[in-house]
């Protein structure tokens, strides 16, 4: 069997514009944070919990755990963090599609072909880079503000962090800017991993599809497959990387101790998470972040591709960001 797909998702169009990738990602991210978001704040809280399960206990489900959150912070409390999301979805979903492309584009041999390899390579690294340039630092502001349980209902309830602005401004000041940096390497490892599955798995079943249904060769799939495979496409990281998401969520949640390395962190963390909670402790949070993150890339690339599709097929141009005749 052939290991090369063609350039630009098995369809031999043209990589998009930064221009296209900032308004088409753009579009996507946000639209994925505002359906998303209350999963993200459940798993956080299960990965946050440090109950050790009892003989004959059964453990908190996301259920159980999002309706506490209704119950004790209102509705509005499954949103905490939204704000730091948003701030950064717009960069951080046009620095994956871009970097993504341009990485491919390294790969692509003398005929427009990119390996199954490549496009995994490719993934990864563009996983990598937006960890680095955009995802950590907001993972760090989400995870305090998600973290703390108070009612937004109750205006006398104030928390230490009052909204992302105010909780960045507190963290660099009272830890520092490397603060913000904390974990990126389990977020660098956590967000490769994936982007390569994430990225190999849609570009393989977009490409299967085009080939059984000929009259897709050459265009764009229904919304309602790229929705499909973009769902299949997004379950896969969170099983293969779970336990590097839960020891990041612990490692941002709390200040670093004087002396103690990122590694020593992390080794502790992972240590006393095994022997106080057990194996089972690092897939914590493991049900909605896959209902999370899978129906997050199925937003993520439907909408993405819809946007992409009507401003590369409409009268206007992008050309250096802006728009002509």
């Amino acid at each position: 069997m052939s290991t090369k797909t063609s350039n630009g998702s098995g369809n031999g169009k043209k990589p998009a514009s930064p221009a296209t990738n900032l308004i088409a990602g753009g579009g996507a991210g946000m639209m994925e944070a505002l359906v998303c978001h209350p999963l993200d704040t459940i798993k956080v809280r299960m990965q946050l919990s440090r109950r050790a399960r009892a003989p004959g206990a059964k453990p908190r489900g996301f259920i159980t755990t999002g309706a506490e959150i209704v119950r004790r912070e209102t509705a509005l409390g499954l949103y905490k963090g939204l704000g730091a999301v948003l701030g950064g979805i717009i960069p951080k979903m046009a620095i994956r599609f871009t970097s993504y492309e341009w990485y491919k584009g390294l790969m692509t041999d003398e005929h427009g072909h990119v390996t199954r390899r490549a496009t995994f390579l490719a993934g990864l690294a563009a996983g990598v880079t937006e960890a680095v340039a955009v995802v950590n630092p907001m993972e760090v502001i989400k995870i305090r503000l998600q973290a703390q349980h108070h009612s937004l209902a109750d205006p006398l309830d104030t928390p230490k962090y009052r909204s992302a602005p105010h909780a960045l401004f507190t963290v660099v000041r009272e830890e520092g800017f490397g603060a913000l940096y904390r974990g990126v390497s389990l977020t660098a490892l956590r967000q490769g991993t994936n982007q390569a599955a994430n990225f190999t798995a849609y570009t393989e079943l977009k490409s299967a599809l085009q080939r059984w249904q000929p009259e897709y060769a050459n265009s764009e799939l229904p919304s309602y497959q790229t929705t499909i495979i973009g769902l299949i496409s997004g379950a896969v990281g969170p099983f293969s990387n779970a336990p590097i998401d839960t020891i990041k969520t612990r490692l941002q949640r709390t200040p670093a101790e004087p002396g103690q390395t990122a590694l020593g962190r992390i080794t502790k963390i992972a240590g006393e998470m095994f022997k106080q909670e057990g194996a089972a402790a690092f897939y914590k949070g493991i049900t909605p972040r896959v209902m999370r993150v899978a129906p997050g890339q199925a937003v993520t690339f439907t909408v993405y591709e819809y946007l992409r599709g009507r401003l590369e097929n409409s009268r206007w141009s992008i050309v250096g960001g802006k728009y002509e005749e």
